[in-house]
């Protein structure tokens, strides 16, 4: 059921995209102003206790839902599923912006080119090189396949629809309550940044090593053993530098961050980031989509033969 389910929401995903930013997050930030409104002191305990209270039941829920359904009405249970996984997996999420810096780098528009990487990252990089414009598309199109898909995928046949749910929450108040706050909220947000650090642990090395096996396995694993600790987030290190490795490109790097110098270790070995290297990111996500398949499907017959 858990291969059936994926397979069915990512056909869904590629026909018909679940605007997130228009029917998710809003429903998510809206549940977040509401437990910030009413615990938000200042202090790291009443953000912890916030974090608990508003995901945890949530979470606890959707696995109520799922174990009634299965035992009682199985296919009811996989479309719960399948809704489950089309509300929180998004390929589209991070392909919008990849295909279309994409095509204007090919069309050599680097102006529209650092029009929309400033739009993806949040910040201006009106002054970048098209070999900048490149390798920030690749740590951006890297860490959101990751989290858009892969880790989904992970958390998904590992804990059912729970832990979907759970990581999709726990990354969206990490980004709202644990780093980008808009006010000044203390220690507030600190627990939800920690809980997303040690459920990502997991995701972000399965997908590194599935990164590896499809790609250039060597310069990946030396990548992530040398390099991934210089990072200054160590999950997101993993991933970019096994990445980098195995796509055999130099990411990371100092760049121009809105007019500013921004000094960042330097993460791959290889070639200079050039536009061919996105077509051969999206090779790499197809790959490490049909490697994530097979696993499921081996992991299924094993269960059918035992």
């Amino acid at each position: 059921m858990t291969l059936l389910a994926l397979i069915i929401t990512l056909a869904l995903e590629q026909f018909r995209p679940l605007n997130a930013a228009r029917y998710v997050y809003p429903v998510l930030a809206s549940l977040g102003q509401y437990f910030e409104d009413r615990f938000n002191d200042g202090q790291a305990h009443h953000g912890t206790i916030a974090w608990c209270l508003m995901v945890l039941p949530v979470v606890l829920l959707v696995g109520i839902i799922h174990a009634i359904l299965f035992a009682t009405y199985p296919v009811v249970g996989l479309l719960f599923d399948v809704v489950v996984l089309y509300c929180t997996m998004g390929f589209r999420h991070c392909s919008h912006y990849f295909t279309r810096i994409h095509a204007s780098l090919r069309n050599q528009d680097l102006v529209g080119a650092r029009r929309l990487i400033s739009e993806w990252r949040g910040f201006q990089h009106d002054q970048s090189s098209s070999e900048e414009v490149v390798r920030l598309t690749l740590e951006e199109a890297i860490v959101g396949a990751h989290r858009q898909v892969f880790a989904m995928i992970i958390c998904f046949t590992l804990f059912g629809p729970c832990g979907a749910v759970l990581y999709r929450m726990a990354d969206y108040y990490a980004r709202t309550w644990g780093k980008d706050r808009s006010i000044d909220a203390g220690d507030f947000g600190r627990f939800a940044a920690r809980a997303f650090v040690i459920i990502e642990w997991l995701p972000a090395r399965v997908t590194a090593i599935c990164f590896s096996i499809v790609g250039d396995f060597e310069d990946a694993a030396y990548c992530w053993r040398n390099q991934a600790p210089t990072w200054h987030d160590h999950n997101e290190g993993i991933l970019l530098a096994s990445g980098a490795g195995s796509l055999g490109v130099c990411l990371g790097q100092p760049i121009l961050q809105s007019g500013e110098p921004l000094e960042r270790p330097e993460l791959g070995t290889g070639d200079v980031a050039e536009v061919e290297a996105l077509q051969r990111f999206v090779g790499l996500v197809r790959r490490t989509l049909v490697l994530d398949a097979l696993i499921l499907l081996f992991l299924s017959l094993a269960r059918i033969t035992i």
